[in-house]
């Protein structure tokens, strides 16, 4: 049994027809047949059935499947692992951010850690922190720049930076003309509030709660730019973090005195497992820049 087989089969696996698999692999059917053949001779069992149109796992190759998922993983792994090892100066960093931080905070994060380091690209990936942190976990990407409600065992982070939370009303709104205000005298505003699968949305209700109401949700989004859109449109009031290119024609900006509204921002890794050198050396300029 060899690296060829399993590979083989793990692609015959996936895509259930012998002439279609063997396109793939650039190879003739017969050979990818005859492979297949040798291997279920090895193992002892057959792994598929062949049906009129292709052929599906029987419940040997499903068992099987597992294993070589597995096997090969490991081997890809090991392999980035030595490429790293040969040549720590070079690499890829998969990097996942919130959206507030995606107009000026990463790239001018990443092009001044590039000066030192060119050889080291990023693959980034914009999403809402539960979903960051979700891919974390799934070492689906190396590090993240975002919220953290609540510790994870398996995670560590440093805290970056706090963003203040302003409240932005249309030009027309009561208190447009207002420099700072206690939240308290929103209650009876409707909001227009984050989606739920964002952390700002638990961060502005929860700030609302502290403030004695619960916010009368007028419209849902996901970005602040959209917030901000429907704000202006006379839809509501609402509580953003600052960013550049927000339309102060439309929006007026106020500050929150009481209670005090921000968004804690932290770099989140994971505490075990492989880090690569690419990895620990941006950690390293990271943790440097933020003293």
């Amino acid at each position: 049994m060899d690296w060829h087989q399993l590979k083989y089969f793990q692609i015959l696996a996936s895509i259930c027809n012998f002439s279609k698999a063997a396109e793939e692999l650039t190879l003739s059917q017969s050979a990818l047949s005859r492979t297949i053949s040798r291997l279920e001779e090895e193992i002892g069992v057959p792994l598929f059935e062949r049906k009129s149109r292709g052929v599906v796992l029987n419940r040997y190759g499903e068992l099987f499947l597992e294993h070589v998922n597995r096997a090969l993983g490991e081997i890809d792994e090991a392999k980035k692992k030595i490429d790293h090892m040969v040549d720590p100066m070079h690499g890829t960093l998969s990097l996942g951010f919130i959206q507030p931080l995606g107009s000026s905070f990463i790239p001018e994060l990443i092009g001044k850690f590039q000066n030192e380091a060119p050889g080291i690209q990023f693959h980034l990936t914009q999403d809402t922190s539960n979903q960051i942190l979700n891919q974390l976990e799934s070492a689906k990407v190396d590090v993240a720049f975002c919220t953290l409600q609540q510790p994870f065992k398996d995670f560590s982070s440093l805290h970056i930076m706090t963003l203040e939370l302003y409240l932005i009303v249309a030009k027309d709104h009561r208190l447009a003309n207002v420099e700072q205000i206690d939240l308290s005298e929103l209650a009876n505003d409707p909001f227009v509030l984050y989606k739920p699968q964002t952390a700002l949305r638990d961060i502005v209700e929860k700030l609302c709660n502290n403030a004695g109401f619960q916010p009368k949700m007028s419209f849902e989004a996901f970005d602040e730019r959209t917030v901000a859109g429907l704000v202006g449109a006379k839809f509501g009031v609402a509580l953003i973090p600052l960013f550049p290119g927000i339309d102060l024609k439309k929006v007026s900006l106020i500050g929150v005195r009481n209670p005090r509204c921000t968004l804690s921002i932290h770099m989140i890794w994971r505490s075990q497992g492989y880090s690569s050198p690419a990895l620990t050396r941006f950690k390293s300029f990271i943790k440097d820049s933020s003293k």
